[in-house]
């Protein structure tokens, strides 16, 4: 990875807008050996892991449209970065005007990128956002590095930043969203790729686990945390599942960063297998995949369990649309109040005393869905991921 602080001839991405108030890429997608024309791409995804994550098959699609695709990200997403397919090259920048705890700003380290855009010569920039995350000050910096071509969705009048404004419809999932910005700068997938999330096949082993039960087989992973505390269950909670889903025979391995470790180390206690601060993201992919479930809330890992094809049970607090950021393309059950007074509050503290969208969560309740989902029919695990989804309701 490279932390920013020859000539590619370039393709027409020329722009009009469409009946419908969008403005869309007068060409049409770049057929199959598009690559041969050597379109140098940076994908810009300034967020957090799984941010990163659901962008992996808009990814996929700009490289499999336009050969070489480096995908800008800040240390929040540089591990998420690091795991997906049809990257060529990943750059860094903390943008002062991204994520919880932003930088200050500082001239050098824009000049900085500036100048290693500049070196690099692109001539195309896709930049992906979340609803009300603005694309305009990374747009500001790409126009100054003379990216000849810059695509983005974009709420706010973008005056001469970009070729390509995009408007997103409000029902999209976040894949979705981020795979149409990527068709409107002339991307597509390749026939052959089902358009969910990925990571690289080859995968660190797993750390060696040892502790309760002791099966060696039917794991569950419990990742009581979350970005946001708005996001994750309470302790308590957490811990009542994780005693439940052993009581009920399962061999619960608890996960979770080093900075969670106290966390994760109450919610083991002496019934699962406490895997806090023991793993990287890499690392805990392949905890994932090996899981017959993933019990998660709203952040990172359930999107990695989905990019592994892991079942997860979502613990999912309505403070952002769930059928944005649900868990994307694997059998799924959502558990939470999606009604509760906080939804759509966007709070990363709950709003309301008591975090009731989640606390109302049972272990009965996680000890059903883990069911439902991890002892599945052989029949419904057969065939593709898509197919489960259509078998699996939330």
């Amino acid at each position: 990875m490279r932390v920013l602080g020859s000539n590619a001839p370039s393709h027409d991405l020329s722009a009009a807008p469409a009946a419908d108030g969008h403005v869309v890429a007068e060409t049409s997608p770049v057929p199959s050996g598009a690559a041969d024309q050597a379109v140098r791409v940076l994908a810009v995804r300034l967020g957090s892991d799984g941010e990163v994550l659901v962008t992996g098959p808009a990814i996929r699609a700009l490289a499999a449209t336009y050969g070489q695709v480096d995908l800008l990200v800040s240390g929040a997403g540089a591990q998420a970065a690091a795991l997906l397919p049809g990257v060529t090259e990943t750059l860094r920048f903390d943008a002062p005007w991204s994520g919880p705890d932003p930088p200050q700003v500082s001239p050098e380290a824009a000049l900085d990128l500036v100048a290693g855009l500049i070196a690099r010569r692109y001539d195309l920039a896709v930049i992906f956002t979340s609803f009300r995350q603005s694309p305009l000050p990374t747009a500001l910096l790409a126009r100054l590095a003379g990216v000849r071509r810059i695509v983005a969705t974009s709420e706010d009048d973008p005056g001469s930043l970009l070729d390509v404004r995009h408007r997103r419809p409000p029902w999209l999932h976040e894949v979705e969203a981020c795979l149409e910005l990527a068709a409107q700068a002339g991307a597509q997938l390749s026939p052959d790729d089902d358009g969910l999330l990925a990571v690289h096949p080859s995968l660190p082993a797993a750390p060696a686990i040892g502790g309760p039960g002791g099966s060696g087989g039917d794991t569950v992973v419990l990742h009581p945390g979350a970005s946001t505390s708005s996001g994750a269950p309470r302790p308590e909670g957490s811990r009542a599942f994780a005693e439940r889903l052993a009581g009920d025979g399962w061999e619960v391995l608890v996960t979770g960063s080093a900075v969670e470790r106290d966390l994760t180390s109450y919610v083991a206690g002496d019934h699962a297998v406490d895997l806090g601060g023991r793993t990287s993201l890499a690392e805990l992919a392949a905890v994932l995949r090996a899981a017959r479930c993933a019990v998660v809330g709203d952040t990172g890992p359930a999107h990695l369990a989905a990019a592994v094809g892991t079942p997860v049970v979502s613990l999912f607090a309505p403070v952002v649309p769930l059928e944005h950021w649900a868990p994307y393309g694997v059998p799924q059950f959502v558990l939470g109040d999606q009604g509760a007074a906080c939804r759509g509050t966007e709070a990363r503290r709950c709003p309301v005393f008591g975090h009731p969208c989640l606390a109302s969560v049972t272990p009965d309740q996680v000890s059903g869905a883990v069911e439902r989902l991890a002892r599945r029919p052989a029949a419904a695990s057969a065939g593709s991921r898509r197919a489960d989804v259509a078998s699996w309701p939330w």
